[in-house]
C-alpha cells in the first residue's frame, strides 16, 4: 500500500510517500480501507518530536482520525461487518500505525459506525477533538443542565464541538475568540454569548456577565496565558478543565478560589488497551447526537489530499484555519 510516513521528525516537509506492506488483520482488529482523516494539533507535535514519547516507530505513519471502510474482520470481532462505514482515532501513536495511508489497523474497541448522514471527510473530523470535548466536559467536570460555562476558542477543533456538546447538555454557553466572524460561527454553532478576547478583557466580561462571580466552569482549549485568564474567570469553587497544561503557571489563584483544576489527554486511552473501549463507547454516543441533528462538525473550506499532508500541517501551524483541516485518500 501507500503511505505518508516520517522517517525523523522535523518541519512538515518530513513527510514522505512510501510503498508499505498492507498490515495484516489481527484478532480483535478490523482492516480500514481509509477515505479520509483530519490533522490535529497534537499529530503537529509528534511530527516535529515535541513529543517524540508517543510517537509510533521510524517509518512512522501518522494521524489518528480516520473514517472508511471495513474490508476485513479479525478473530472475535462482533461489532463490525465487511464493508461498514466506520470512524475513529485508533492509531498514529506509540504502538499503532496511521491514518495517513490506504489502510489502516485498528483496534474495533476505538471504532463506531459512520454517522449516516455525515460524509467521510465530516467523519473524519471529528473524533479525537470530540472525544476530548465529552472527556472534559462530561467525564472531568461533570457539566450538569444549566450550568454556566465558558468554552475558550469558539472555532477550534476541539472548542465547536464543545460548544454543540455543552448545548445537548442544556448549559448556558458562553465562548471567546479573537474576531466576529469566529464569534459569530461561534453562535451559530450554540453559543449564547460570544466575548471578543481582543476587545474585553476579562475583569470586563466577568462583570458584564456574571455580575463578578465569575463562571461555573471554564474550559481552556488554549493553554499559555489563556490557562492564566481561565483561573481568573472562574467563580469560587468553580472548575477549571484544560487540553493545555505544558507549560508554567502561578496557582495562586487556585488556592484563593479553592478551584478545581483538570487536565484531559484523551491519547492515553489509545495507548492504554485496558481503557480503549472508553473510546469507542463515546463516539458511539456522539454519532446517536450527530444523527439526531444537534451535532456538526466545523470543516475548513479548504481541504487537501494525503499526499498534499505537509501542506495541510503548514496551514493548521499558520493558525489561519478555521474548525477542522481534512485530507482525503487519492491513491
Amino acid at each position: 500500500m501507500k503511505a505518508m510516513v516520517i522517517e525523523e521528525f522535523g518541519k512538515p516537509s518530513v513527510f514522505v510517500e512510501r510503498e508499505m506492506e498492507k498490515p495484516k488483520v489481527e484478532p480483535g482488529c478490523v482492516l480500514i480501507h481509509v477515505q479520509a482523516t483530519s490533522v490535529n494539533p497534537i499529530d503537529t507535535k509528534v511530527r516535529s518530536g515535541a513529543v517524540s514519547g508517543i510517537a509510533p516507530q521510524f517509518p512512522a505513519v501518522l494521524h489518528g482520525d480516520v473514517a472508511g471502510i471495513v474490508t476485513e474482520i479479525g478473530e472475535g470481532v462482533t461489532s463490525f461487518n465487511v464493508g461498514d462505514e466506520v470512524f475513529g482515532c485508533p492509531g498514529g501513536f506509540k504502538g499503532t500505525g496511521g491514518a495517513l495511508a490506504e489502510y489502516m489497523l485498528a483496534d474495533a474497541r476505538l471504532l463506531a459506525h459512520k454517522p449516516k448522514n455525515l460524509s467521510m471527510e465530516e467523519a473524519a473530523a471529528l473524533p479525537l477533538v470530540t472525544i476530548t470535548a465529552w472527556e472534559s466536559l462530561f467525564d472531568r467536570a461533570k457539566l450538569k443542565k444549566d450550568q454556566h460555562i465558558l468554552i475558550h476558542g469558539a472555532t477550534g477543533g476541539v472548542g465547536h464541538v464543545a460548544i454543540q456538546l455543552a448545548k445537548w447538555a442544556g448549559a448556558t454557553v458562553y465562548t471567546t475568540a479573537s474576531s466576529t466572524e469566529k464569534l459569530e460561527i461561534g453562535q451559530k454553532l450554540g453559543a449564547d454569548v460570544g466575548i471578543n478576547y481582543r476587545e474585553e478583557p476579562v475583569s470586563q466580561y466577568v462583570d458584564q456577565y456574571t455580575d463578578g462571580k465569575g463562571f461555573e466552569v471554564i474550559f481552556d482549549t488554549v493553554g499559555g496565558k489563556n490557562l492564566d485568564s481561565s483561573f481568573e474567570a472562574a467563580a469560587l469553587s468553580g472548575t477549571v478543565v484544560t487540553i493545555a497544561a505544558r507549560s508554567t503557571h502561578d496557582l495562586t489563584p487556585l488556592h484563593s478560589k479553592g478551584l478545581s483544576f483538570l487536565v484531559t489527554f484523551m491519547l492515553l486511552k489509545v495507548i492504554d488497551e485496558d481503557q480503549r473501549h472508553i473510546h469507542g463507547e463515546i463516539i458511539g454516543k456522539v454519532a446517536q447526537i450527530v444523527e439526531e441533528g444537534k451535532l456538526k462538525p466545523l470543516v475548513d473550506a479548504k481541504t487537501f489530499s494525503m499526499t498534499e499532508v505537509s501542506k495541510a500541517h503548514e496551514y493548521l501551524e499558520s493558525g489561519k484555519a478555521i474548525g477542522k483541516i481534512v485530507l482525503t485518500n487519492n491513491w
